[in-house]
């Protein structure tokens, strides 16, 4: 078996982890880290786990040495505490923004200045369906951002294929899982029921990964919504050229048919004719679709995805199954659930 340790497990991306690896058949954890629950039972902040992971939180300096070794959160704060850490695996998957920016000035834009810029741009991306052949022996990977994912797999296969103009505005909603664990008071019930809360009107900073990754000048607006997990994205774009349906759906068909996890929803008919995350919650799926209108050549191309899963621990979890030669698929079955 592959042991694995997950430095920051009491946050909801390490619950997804750990409810992910406990059933995946070549995996075993070894160790769950937390500064704040340290020596506290997993399951009591994890109680879906009761059963499943019969272990207690360590502090990060007690991490045992391991296989695979997930960051939750960010580490780059601590550069001594952060070599400590990935000193004790061989393969490293981190799911914090640390990493995800390849240019030092675009990361000094959106979080400010990187206390390590030579790190920058060494790590893989996680995104299996754009980078498979680099997971194969990658044993530095950075996992991209929920909202990012769904849209850079939303505008991809347009974008190779010369489709769009540059100019592209996404407007994100996500659910309060989003915001973490220990999001505060805007987090409350009482103050997150019902809203429809604008939190990055202009540049939110997934704009930067998404636009990394397309080629395409990104405007990225994003909405926090009444729900607990999910995202969806709209991406606004203009076509190029003149171009059919027929087209388009060819373009993401070619780009996606051998993809485990990418499915193409655009129906004519039915209650989910478009991308819904409310579908693909627990699953590691990213569905995508669009909307044309041939006369102006206005496009709407829409991502939907579970923000814990496909947007963070399952894509971690899908890029090492590529690193270590097994089945994509493996711990990640779950096809989510209807109705919810």
């Amino acid at each position: 078996m592959t042991s694995v340790g997950i430095v920051g497990g009491a946050g909801y991306i390490g619950g997804e982890l750990l409810r992910i690896i406990s059933g995946h058949p070549e995996l075993e954890i070894s160790a769950v880290t937390s500064s704040r629950l340290a020596g506290r039972r997993v399951d009591g902040n994890h109680p879906n786990l009761r059963g499943r992971v019969d272990l207690a939180y360590l502090s990060p300096d007690r991490l045992p040495e391991c296989d695979v070794l997930f960051l939750t959160s960010s580490t780059v704060g601590d550069l001594q505490q952060r070599s400590a850490l990935v000193s004790r695996a061989k393969i490293v998957y981190d799911l914090s923004p640390d990493l995800r920016l390849a240019d030092p000035a675009r990361y000094r834009e959106h979080y400010g200045e990187h206390p390590a810029p030579e790190l920058l741009g060494e790590a893989a991306v996680g995104l299996p369906e754009l980078h498979r052949e680099a997971l194969r022996t990658a044993d530095s990977v950075s996992v991209p951002g929920c909202m990012a994912t769904a849209s850079i797999l939303a505008l991809r296969p347009l974008a190779d294929a010369g489709m769009l103009e540059s100019t592209v505005t996404v407007d994100g909603r996500v659910g309060s899982s989003g915001s973490g664990a220990s999001a505060g008071e805007l987090n409350l019930h009482a103050e997150r029921s019902g809203v429809l809360r604008v939190f990055a009107p202009l540049n939110h900073r997934h704009q930067a990964e998404i636009s990394q990754a397309t080629g395409l000048d990104v405007r990225m607006t994003a909405t926090g919504v009444d729900a607990v997990r999910g995202v969806q994205v709209l991406c606004r774009a203009t076509a190029a050229r003149g171009i059919t349906e027929a087209e388009v759906r060819g373009v993401y068909r070619a780009s996606y048919a051998k993809e485990p996890f990418v499915r193409v929803v655009t129906q004519k008919r039915g209650n989910y004719r478009l991308p819904e995350p409310k579908i693909l919650l627990g699953s590691n799926y990213c569905d995508v679709g669009f909307a044309l209108d041939p006369a102006s050549g206005q496009l709407l191309l829409i991502g939907a995805l579970d923000n814990l899963v496909k947007g963070g621990s399952g894509n971690a979890v899908q890029s090492l199954n590529i690193r270590m030669g097994w089945d994509e698929s493996l711990g990640l079955e779950f096809a989510g659930l209807h109705p919810a």
